[in-house]
């Protein structure tokens, strides 16, 4: 065996349960063995982790979480992503004056509710 610095020695060569061999130290004065050192087989990697939270809602709103037009108050409609306190008031007095939508789209009769605004909240909105 050859002497490397501060007294350790080269070992001899281990073979591993994959068959990969291996260069290992070994202290000087440390007992040897005649049998090869080995190495418990590698565990597989565990699976994923399920996710904490459930993954955000990308394009469809299903009909229990969205708000209905003819019912909800302002705290409802102010919930709706695009529509402020003024916008719900103004929806509010809408219905309160002219009756039940009819459709999503008769939010268009609304003032400061355009084309462009109703686009991007009426998937959160249903009429019922």
């Amino acid at each position: 065996m050859k002497l490397w610095a501060k007294g350790f020695s080269v070992a001899a060569l281990a073979i591993l349960t994959a068959g990969i061999p291996v260069w290992a130290q070994q202290p000087m004065g440390a007992p040897t063995s005649k049998t090869p050192a080995t190495t418990p087989a590698p565990t597989p990697p565990a699976a994923p982790a399920a996710p904490a939270t459930a993954p955000a809602m990308a394009t469809a709103t299903p009909a229990a979480m969205k708000v209905n037009i003819n019912t909800a108050d302002e705290a409802a409609l102010t919930s709706v992503k695009g529509i402020g306190k003024s916008k719900a008031k103004a929806i509010i007095a809408y219905r309160e004056q002219n009756g039940a939508f009819k459709s999503v789209d008769d939010l268009t009769k609304v003032k400061g509710i355009k084309e462009k605004a109703l686009a991007q909240f009426s998937a959160q909105l249903t009429v019922e």
